[in-house]
């Protein structure tokens, strides 16, 4: 069945640091963590990436397969390898460093789209990451965003910055130009502060639904998600938890928020059940491991209502 839900991008395998100094051995990589998140709240997901024929590679394959998300649109290759990652914790919070430097997703372009399957999706979602990996990626993003919009599906886009893996100027020329293209904004507050320029939650969704999305989504930590569109504007609280590991919490809201929008829901009630979601997938170590399903999901909210 042709995936509602395409995901484009970089997965890579992650070892997260445990309390005793262990390494807890998972999977990571932030298109696929929100891919794992639709699947787990019923959407039809799918992903699009290269992988290494190494074991990590062979393993992502399998978790795909177990969690029910589409890889039709994934290729592993022979000349390059599974991207990998270490997360350590601190006082200022995780820390990631990563081991991704000419990795199989990072060589992808233009030419190694699925054109047919984009014409075809309801939503692509894609991330900065997705474009900071490398020039190719970047360009086949906006290639993946012309071939959906063309099909007349909806590009939600994800800003994820990260300041490793390329200059803050060029995250803002390509990810504004990205932006201008999309039609739902997922910003964080911290990465649009640096993006954007601005500081006031209400003028950074303003600069994003100036450039062209219908739907902005910025996440405020334990303050919610303030949810706007071009007739309202409002912040969806979230309930407090006691987090242990924000690890894919944003990843988790992505792809919760993004099933929530297919099945039916409005902005808004997408949003409180996506937040919903990533408080509880706070609550365990790593990224895909503690992320709720659809019962959790509805009980929590159930609780909540109480």
């Amino acid at each position: 069945m042709t995936p509602d839900i395409l995901c484009l991008g970089e997965p890579m395998l992650e070892f997260n640091q445990k309390p005793d100094g262990n390494y807890l051995p998972g999977h990571g990589g932030d298109t696929s963590n929100a891919a794992i998140a639709a699947a787990r709240q019923g959407a039809r997901v799918g992903m699009i990436t290269h992988l290494g024929t190494d074991a990590f590679g062979q393993s992502f394959l399998d978790l795909w397969a177990s969690e029910g998300v589409d890889t039709t649109s994934v290729r592993q290759v022979t000349d390059a390898h599974t991207g990998v990652y270490f997360v350590t914790h601190g006082p200022d919070g995780h820390e990631f460093s990563y081991l991704r430097a000419g990795s199989a997703a990072s060589r992808m372009g233009p030419g190694d789209l699925p054109v047919t399957a984009l014409q075809q999706a309801k939503i692509l979602h894609v991330s900065g990451i997705s474009q900071a990996i490398s020039d190719t990626a970047a360009d086949a993003v906006f290639e993946a965003i012309r071939l959906v919009r063309e099909g007349g599906g909806r590009v939600s886009y994800d800003t994820n910055l990260r300041l490793k893996l390329w200059p803050l100027e060029r995250a803002r020329a390509v990810t504004h130009a990205a932006m201008a293209q999309c039609d739902i904004a997922l910003p964080g507050l911290e990465d649009a502060v640096q993006l954007t320029g601005l500081e006031a939650p209400e003028d950074i969704v303003q600069f994003y639904l100036d450039l062209g999305p219908s739907i902005v989504a910025l996440t405020l930590g334990s303050k919610g998600t303030l949810v706007a569109t071009s007739e309202k504007q409002s912040i969806v609280p979230v309930r407090e938890v006691k987090a242990v590991d924000a690890t894919a919490a944003g990843d988790t809201f992505d792809g919760t928020f993004l099933a929530r929008l297919v099945a039916g829901d409005d902005p808004f009630e997408a949003a409180r059940y996506a937040n919903a979601a990533a408080a509880l997938t706070t609550l365990g170590y790593g990224a895909v491991a503690p992320m709720p399903r659809k019962e959790a999901v509805t009980e929590f909210l159930a609780q909540e209502a109480v």
